[in-house]
């Protein structure tokens, strides 16, 4: 599903990995979310540009879920943090 937010360039992106359990991660790493919550098209361009400044690739980002509220999506970002 992440071809959603691919810009209409004909890029082609893989699967997105499955969500890793807390307890398959080393200890000395910690889990950091980001969170976009909003209608599908600002969703779709906040990833996009995110991608542009090369903060994620796209295919990171999880498949568009329902938001908390009617008529919104969000998707979610896990980046794995050092601890040292």
């Amino acid at each position: 599903m992440p071809t959603n937010f691919l810009v209409e360039s004909g890029e082609s992106s893989s699967t997105p990995s499955s969500v890793s359990n807390f307890e398959e991660q080393p200890v000395d790493r910690e889990p950091l979310r980001v969170l976009v919550i909003g209608s599908r098209q600002g969703v779709v361009r906040t990833i996009q540009t995110l991608y542009r400044l090369r903060f994620a690739e796209v295919r990171e980002w999880s498949p568009l879920m329902p938001g908390p509220n009617p008529g919104e999506v969000m998707s979610i970002l896990t980046r794995y943090l050092s601890t040292n």
